[in-house]
């Protein structure tokens, strides 16, 4: 039996057959990317798998012409704006990833459409390059930054494969020796040594500078403005403002209390009662003395009910001074600090004289006295 041992073809790009041992393949080789492959092929006797053998079986693929020819590299041609008719702009050259047996051998042409080009022609080299050649001078950047020349280039194989690699050529300005110095149009037109990458940069700095600036008059004006409104620019109504801690009832000179007052005038006749009135006593009719009554009560009532009905009393609220102390009692005193007896020679025997009120006393007294001389 054979067999391949797998270590050798990890990819698994072979098989065998097992009875002959014809090698056949699992997926398709490219050449480009591998010429050679090395496996190993293990044979064992069907009867005794003691017997083995291992051999070595090298691979090598073929070539077919199966890729094209292109640039060797990628190629960015340069024109001086006061080059010379038919000076050369660029020499190019071509590869292909095939080998043929007879060597490499490349066509170069110009598409048909641009074989009239009245620019630029080119021109086949001994050592299997092209040259790109100016047909005419004058070039100018400002009109024409950029040209493109699509190039076709053939191989010798059979049958034999083409592409087309299209060539970027540049117009520069150069010195007067060919060296080129720019290439680009906003270079011609900005001052010498100044790169458009230089001017973006000035102008972001400038542009930067700017919104600091206005960040920083923005935040300054904010931080000026006061926190309180000034008394011009207040325009909330009935809003009185204090510069002091309050002053009583000076404070209401600023409003209109004039709501505050009695609608049932004199004759309809409404005093002012934002200020305080100038009270004209009148004389009243004194009230009899009841004998043994409680005059001080009646005589408050009496008072408090002249104060409510008369229209010239103040709103807010006011003390009345009464200078009445009532009558003296029947009763007299009984506090001992004027007494000149000792207790011993009190007699408690008018109590039971004060009426039912004092009725109760007059019997404890009474009984200390009966206890006392007992």
């Amino acid at each position: 039996r054979f067999s391949i041992d797998r270590h050798t073809d990890l990819e698994r790009q072979f098989n065998i057959n097992a009875d002959d041992g014809k090698i056949t393949l699992a997926t398709p080789l490219d050449r480009e990317l591998s010429v050679w492959h090395n496996i190993t092929i293990i044979a064992t006797e069907i009867r005794n798998h003691s017997q083995i053998s291992r051999v070595p079986v090298a691979i090598k693929v073929l070539d077919v012409n199966d890729n094209a020819p292109e640039f060797a590299s990628e190629y960015e041609a340069f024109l001086c704006e006061n080059g010379k008719p038919g000076q050369v702009i660029q020499t190019v050259s071509a590869m292909d990833k095939d080998d043929p047996k007879n060597g490499h051998y490349f066509l170069y042409s110009l598409l048909p459409e641009m074989v009239n080009n009245p620019n630029f022609t080119i021109k086949k080299n001994e050592d299997n390059s092209l040259s790109i050649l100016a047909k005419h001078n004058g070039f100018n950047r400002q009109k024409q930054e950029v040209y493109l020349l699509p190039i076709v280039i053939s191989d010798s194989g059979n049958p034999p494969l083409s592409s087309t690699s299209t060539l970027t050529i540049r117009v520069c300005g150069c010195s007067s020796d060919g060296v080129v110095q720019s290439c680009n149009v906003e270079a011609y037109v900005l001052p010498i040594g100044l790169s458009m990458g230089a001017l973006i940069a000035i102008l972001a700095c400038i542009i930067l500078l700017l919104v600091i600036v206005v960040l920083f008059v923005t935040l300054r004006r904010h931080k000026n403005e006061p926190l309180i409104i000034k008394d011009d620019e207040d325009v909330r109504e009935n809003i009185i403002r204090y510069d002091d801690e309050g002053g009583g009832e000076e404070d209401t000179e600023a409003f209109d209390i004039a709501t505050l007052q009695n609608p049932d005038g004199i004759n309809g006749f409404l005093p002012r009662k934002d200020i305080k009135p100038d009270l004209q006593f009148m004389p009243r009719q004194g009230l009899a003395p009841v004998p043994n009554g409680v005059d001080v009560d009646e005589f408050i009532n009496v008072r408090l009910h002249e104060a409510d009905n008369d229209p010239t009393a103040p709103p807010y609220d006011s003390i009345q001074i009464y200078g009445y102390e009532g009558r003296g009692s029947v009763a007299g005193s009984l506090s001992s600090l004027e007494s000149t007896t000792s207790d011993s020679d009190q007699n408690f025997d008018y109590l039971s004289d004060w009426g039912p009120r004092f009725k109760r006393l007059g019997e404890l007294y009474s009984v200390g006295e009966s206890d006392k001389e007992t």
